[in-house]
């Protein structure tokens, strides 16, 4: 179990905390409204629901706090910088799994506003049948008060128009109704857009559906303002005991007898509970949008092989670590649109760098801009005005806190470790000595051969000047080609004893199929014994768990033995 925490990019314990608070919020509000006095009434009229309806309340006021922190990524970034103190190494991976908690903690809003939207139905159903009952019950006499003078109402459906019109007229005139229809409807239209197929295929859905949180949380904060939910207020309860005088109901008011009851509306709670993430998250919209209006200058564009472009920047004041990313907006393609882009270059170099496949309308529309799809040279005044918001931390600035590290890229997911490559090796070559990592095991998985193209200049170059300082054992690579059929298959043999691979050029040859990662764990366990050594990744879901798996079966229960730690990159 020590292992799974340990590697497991967000731990079981920060799980079990959240998932803990969540079910005592639930208990202690489901008691708060099933058990007490003052509900008494209001429990004659709902019942249950009642508090089955406050406790998801609660739940979702505690997890709407949560939902907007994940996605203040300066504010991560500061957290998680290499060079910052506030956070262990162990603390910052978790803050790297952002994404995943952002995910968990929507789908636990969305389950209970499931829960508290089905509980209200009930409530509604149940409030207007009273209201319209007959006399002689105490549920009719309940939802009558307030309706002569001196009296207070427990009842909030004040009109006397039947089921299901009623329950229409409530969903549709009242506040409470009408923002709960608005705001389920946005929280509907948010996540069904963000699953992986929208988001892949069709982002711009994704990204102006995802901006209805704005009207999601303002029909939040409002949504209690009409004090639907009413009890009995202290000072009536110290003249009028509900259990006593629930069963003299007919008599409320005469001499001798029990007085009427008066009722208050509970006032709205969630503000409090999102007021502070709020304006945070105001706050971080306020840096994002005073660093994007920061002029940036596209020195260079380097068009690579199969529609893969290069864009060289420079910026006042821009500082990078290793594996950064960046947002990236191209008013000539739209004015609102931000897309995130892991940095190529390397923070010892004077420019920062991006590499952009084309594969939708919005890099197409970059692709052309930049004039890429012309023949001719294309003067720099001609290029696009771009707007860069970032850089943002990743697991990738924790590379060089440890001497062994294995890199893991798929297909483009290669494209931070063009970043930590390159500031690998300007560190080495100014003060090797000082420099903790002492070896790197690089893996690139690709599907076909053209992906190597723009990716294999680089390690052409750190290839030949290891080889010059007499060092070539310390970057170890391999790049799997893992698409290819029986006509390359043929190529490839014939070419097998040439010096330099017939693909990249590399002195290193190809490989073909995937890697058996089994044997690659163990065989790096035992060339590092007792050591910790960093596992990264940028690449898909898959295999990020077969890596972590590896990464627990591989680590030694003993502290002083090898230890593997997993770290994936998230955007």
């Amino acid at each position: 179990m020590g292992n799974w925490v340990e590697n497991e990019g967000l731990s079981i314990f920060v799980v079990l905390v959240w998932l803990g608070l969540n079910v005592f919020l639930f208990w202690w509000f489901y008691l708060a409204y099933d058990l007490p006095q003052n509900f008494f009434y209001t429990r004659v009229l709902l019942g249950r629901a009642l508090a089955l309806a406050r406790a998801p309340a609660a739940c979702l006021n505690f997890n709407c706090m949560l939902i907007l922190l994940p996605v203040c990524r300066n504010l991560l970034s500061f957290l998680r910088g290499s060079n910052s103190k506030c956070c262990s190494t162990r603390v910052r991976r978790q803050l790297d799994r952002n994404l995943t908690f952002h995910k968990m903690v929507a789908w636990m809003i969305a389950l209970h506003t499931a829960i508290h939207t089905i509980a209200h139905l009930f409530n509604v159903e149940w409030s207007v049948h009273a209201r319209v009952e007959e006399e002689g019950t105490l549920a009719a006499v309940l939802s009558r008060l307030g309706d002569s003078p001196n009296e207070s109402y427990i009842n909030f459906y004040r009109q006397t128009i039947p089921n299901p019109v009623g329950g229409l007229y409530v969903a549709f005139t009242y506040l409470a109704g009408l923002t709960g229809v608005i705001i389920t409807l946005a929280l509907i239209l948010i996540i069904t857009s963000s699953t992986k197929i929208i988001r892949r295929s069709y982002f711009e859905v994704f990204w102006y559906t995802h901006h209805l949180f704005v009207i999601f949380f303002i029909g939040l904060v409002i949504h209690g303002a009409g004090r639907i939910v009413r009890g009995q207020t202290a000072v009536s309860l110290a003249e009028h005991i509900p259990e006593v005088c629930s069963k003299n109901f007919t008599d409320w008011g005469k001499k001798g007898a029990c007085p009427v009851p008066q009722f208050a509306g509970n006032p709205p709670m969630t503000w409090k509970w999102v007021v502070g993430p709020m304006f945070l998250y105001f706050c971080e919209r306020l840096v994002r949008f005073w660093r994007s209006q920061q002029k940036v200058v596209i020195t260079k564009v380097v068009i690579h092989p199969f529609k893969t472009i290069e864009l060289q920047m420079m910026k006042k004041g821009f500082k990078m670590e290793v594996g950064q990313y960046i947002f990236v907006k191209c008013p000539a393609v739209s004015k609102l649109e931000w897309h995130p882009f892991t940095l190529t270059s390397a923070p010892e170099e004077d420019y920062f760098s991006i590499h952009v496949r084309i594969v939708g309308d919005w890099t197409e529309g970059l692709f052309n801009a930049c004039g890429c799809d012309k023949q001719e040279f294309q003067e720099a005044w001609k290029l696009p005005k771009i707007a860069v918001d970032g850089p943002f931390g990743t697991a990738s600035e924790d590379v060089f806190s440890y001497e062994t590290v294995m890199l893991v890229g798929a297909g483009i997911g290669v494209t931070p470790f063009a970043s930590v490559l390159k500031s690998v090796w300007y560190k080495y070559c100014h003060d090797a000595t000082n420099l903790k990592l002492k070896k790197i095991y690089f893996y690139w998985l690709c599907r076909d051969t053209h992906a190597f193209e723009w990716f294999a200049d680089l390690l052409q170059s750190l290839e030949t000047q290891m080889q010059e300082r007499n060092n070539a054992e310390f970057l170890s690579y391999n790049i799997y080609l893992t698409g290819w059929d029986e006509t390359q298959a043929t190529h490839f043999v014939m070419h097998h004893e040439e010096e330099k691979d017939v693909i990249t050029g590399l002195k290193q040859k190809t490989l073909y199929g995937r890697p058996n990662w089994e044997n690659e764990f163990k065989t790096i366990a035992r060339q590092h014994p007792g050591s910790r050594i960093g596992v990264f990744l940028c690449g898909p879901e898959g295999l990020a768990d077969t890596l972590n798996k590896q990464s627990i079966s591989n680590s030694e229960a003993d502290p002083r033995g090898v230890h593997f730690i997993f770290n994936k990159e998230n955007f």
